[in-house]
């Protein structure tokens, strides 16, 4: 079997400039994959590089082509395991590179047999979780009225970035917005340990559901002492990279929360989500600023999540893809009618 492959990059505006406590973004720069058989079959998947884990548009690009090398001598995109495997050998590191090549194999793997890749994993599209919207940080009157847009457009789970000196207004106004939301928070290692437990105090008494990534990454012992004494659960981000990181957080926090961008591939995503619920902890999958090339994938595993955060896509002013419909928040699954990830080109009028 003949496979040709290829990418491209891409430089998406977002709707509005999103801040968290690192910093301000105001588009996203995505590499698009394709992967394509002899039949003119085509996968497609996407890298979203972060430079807080060391990648960029730059890095990305300058390793696709030996990934892409591999591909193409394995020539087979059923052999998913072994091509998995092979792109870890020949790069080590750029997870967000070697992830849009494996998205971009599942999605043509599932779409040569005629399937949604859900359906071939065997997944429930009916028990996929709702997306949470995240509300990035800004001005308190704008927060509050970016809350109540998303609700008015009918998200009804809201995930808060703090990590100010204004964190506790901030919550205030978001509740005043949107009272009968379901909300989370992230700080983004931004808190110590002991104001990490001080603020779950009152965010419980606002009815915060749970805290993601309170401390630094670089701090495990700060992670298990906000865990053991906060009011509310604690959700791992920062410190939960790769899969040896899941027995390193298992005492830590109630929550790991892998990215695909992370794991360096749907393969690897699916062992991480394995050996957290070997080990106790309830699992959520999030996102970066990401087109539908690569969130449609991460959509497909939301039947194995607990709660999901993949709202990358909506928070881009244009997707050069369209992916799964997620109305209202709801991760319609079901509603797929595209065999693969369900990422297709937007239609050129």
């Amino acid at each position: 079997m003949t496979l040709e492959t290829e990418f491209e990059r891409v430089s998406m505006p977002l709707e509005n400039p999103f801040t968290i406590s690192r910093g301000t973004q105001t588009d996203a720069e995505n590499v698009i994959v394709r992967v394509t058989d002899e039949g003119g079959m085509t996968g497609v998947g996407g890298a979203a590089p972060s430079p807080h884990y060391g990648e960029t548009a730059e890095t990305v690009e300058a390793v696709l082509p030996d990934l892409l090398t591999a591909v193409e001598e394995i020539g087979d995109p059923h052999a998913l395991h072994a091509i998995e495997a092979e792109l870890s050998t020949v790069v080590t590191d750029n997870p967000a590179a070697r992830c849009a090549v494996s998205i971009a194999v599942h999605d043509l793997a599932a779409k040569r047999l005629g399937v949604p890749l859900h359906r071939l994993w065997g997944l429930d599209p009916s028990a996929a979780p709702a997306t949470s919207f995240t509300v990035g940080l800004d001005e308190t009157e704008r927060v509050r009225e970016k809350a109540a847009d998303a609700v008015e457009a009918g998200y009804s789970i809201l995930k808060l970035k703090l990590g100010t000196d204004r964190d506790r207004e901030l919550v205030e106004a978001v509740r005043e917005a949107a009272p009968d939301a379901r909300l989370r928070v992230d700080a983004n290692e931004a808190w110590t340990a002991r104001e990490a437990v001080r603020k779950s105090e009152w965010l419980a008494e606002l009815d915060v559901e749970f805290v993601e990534q309170p401390v630094p990454a670089e701090d495990p012992e700060g992670l298990r002492f906000a865990y053991e004494r906060s009011a509310l659960p604690i959700a791992a981000d920062e410190s939960c990279v790769t899969l040896s990181d899941i027995p390193a957080i298992a005492d830590r926090c109630d929550i790991a929360n892998l990215k695909l961008m992370k794991t360096g591939g749907l393969l690897e995503a699916r062992r991480m989500i394995a050996a957290a619920r070997a080990h106790g902890l309830e699992v959520m999958c999030g996102c970066m600023i990401e087109s539908n090339a690569s969130i449609a994938a991460a959509a497909q595993l939301a039947p194995l999540l607990d709660y999901a955060d993949l709202d990358g896509s909506l928070l881009l002013a244009d997707d050069p893809y369209d992916g799964i419909p997620m109305l209202d928040g709801e991760i319609q699954l079901g509603a797929q009618a595209q065999a693969g990830t369900g990422a297709r080109p937007k239609s050129v009028e």
